[in-house]
């Protein structure tokens, strides 16, 4: 669909023995986890772990989530860890400040980015500053911990509006696509591609994933179905053909909004 990742692979950072197993798993970006997927007395460890992990490893760059803003863990995983260049970037929780990411970015490598997760009211309520802040190329969205701040029951049409909402902002900003939630399921491929079809018709050009099971299920959300792309060349055949006389293809007018999806959807986009 575009150049950003379209599966992103969240490893706990305190099990380095899945390090290689995640970067082989075919996710396009992995995630090692200081956050959620580590207990507090762990913290320090973990971090140490991940450091010599993106310390020997600068050639398979990571991304790495470090722990939120509030919390006793972030100067010190900041200081540890911007500086890397084994780190692609750093997902940063409960993000809701420009001077947040501000703070992640001062002493950082030039390459260094930020992928800042809205997943309170507040973070939803700086979209706009969010996304206008410096080295952000897209947005994430938090759907368990923003359900859990708004006191929401559900993922599915509860979430249109903010789901919507992250979009706009995200182009509006020019900056990429976001990216959805975890689904919780790591049995159900399908309910995995029904999710990530959802959040692909809303807008969002990649998901989060807690196993190496919902990948393959991601990658086929954002691919175009074989009956898209003979759709879409059937549009472009029937518009060469017209020599720019109106055409219409499957019963269907084919106007210029026609014709730019059918050349994105052949140019794997």
């Amino acid at each position: 669909m575009s150049g950003l990742p379209r599966s992103y692979l969240f490893v706990p950072g305190n099990r380095p023995e899945r390090f290689d197993k995640a970067f082989a798993a075919g996710a396009d970006a992995v995630i090692l986890d200081l956050e959620d997927a580590v207990q507090p007395d762990e913290k320090v460890t973990a971090r140490a772990t991940v450091l010599a992990a993106v310390s020997t490893n600068a050639s398979r760059a990571a991304w790495v989530r470090i722990n939120g803003s509030d919390t006793a863990w972030f100067d010190d995983d900041v200081a540890a860890l911007v500086g890397q260049a084994g780190v692609a970037g750093i997902v940063l929780p409960k993000a809701e400040t420009r001077a947040q990411i501000c703070a992640v970015l001062a002493n950082a490598h030039p390459a260094l980015s930020v992928l800042p997760i809205v997943e309170t009211a507040r973070g939803f309520a700086n979209l706009a500053e969010l996304c206008g802040s410096p080295r952000v190329p897209r947005i994430v969205f938090g759907t368990l911990d923003f359900q859990l701040d708004l006191g929401i029951d559900g993922d599915g049409e509860e979430l249109h509006l903010f789901r919507s909402q992250i979009v706009l902002a995200s182009r509006l900003a020019g900056i990429g696509a976001p990216v959805d939630g975890v689904s919780t399921t790591i049995t159900d491929a399908d309910a995995v591609e029904a999710d990530a079809r959802r959040g692909r018709r809303f807008g969002f050009g990649g998901k989060l994933c807690i196993h190496p099971n919902q990948i393959e299920a991601v990658h086929r959300a954002y691919a175009w179905r074989d009956g898209e792309v003979e759709w879409a060349r059937r549009v472009l055949a029937a518009v060469e053909a017209s020599h720019g006389a109106a055409v219409a293809v499957d019963g269907k007018m084919v106007d210029m909004p026609v014709i730019l999806k059918a050349r994105r959807v052949l140019a794997g986009r």
